[in-house]
């Protein structure tokens, strides 16, 4: 993959990593082929959509779907069995979730770059 296709995915998708691995990803990135690069970003979770989910889930009192969204399944269990740890888990949530949903994101993206 050349420099400009690189950037031009970065560009559509840094919103949904996490800052600190941009320059990481972006040098995997030049060493792939064009076609796989992109399988790597396509099933990446929008931060702003966990946050939804995470609000409406604590006026719903239906917790830890948001974990569930991004593929924290035994957080989500976790948050399912103890009602959001008794609504202080659904607060801290409200401003953990999107960089958690960014660090899931960047782990998969890593994994799936080699």
């Amino acid at each position: 993959m050349d420099t400009k296709d690189a950037d031009q995915l970065l560009m559509m998708y840094s919103s949904k990593l996490s800052p600190e691995y941009i320059p990481t990803i972006k040098s995997r990135l030049l060493e792939m082929e064009h076609s796989t690069a992109i399988l790597a970003f396509s099933d990446l979770k929008d931060p702003t959509t966990a946050l939804i989910i995470s609000i409406c889930e604590g006026l719903i009192a239906i917790n830890g779907i948001s974990r569930f969204y991004i593929g924290d399944v035994g957080i989500g269990i976790a948050k399912l069995l103890t009602c959001g740890g008794c609504g202080i888990w659904w607060l801290v949530d409200l401003f953990l979730i999107q960089e958690a949903t960014r660090r899931k994101n960047t782990e998969k993206v890593l994994q799936l770059l080699g």
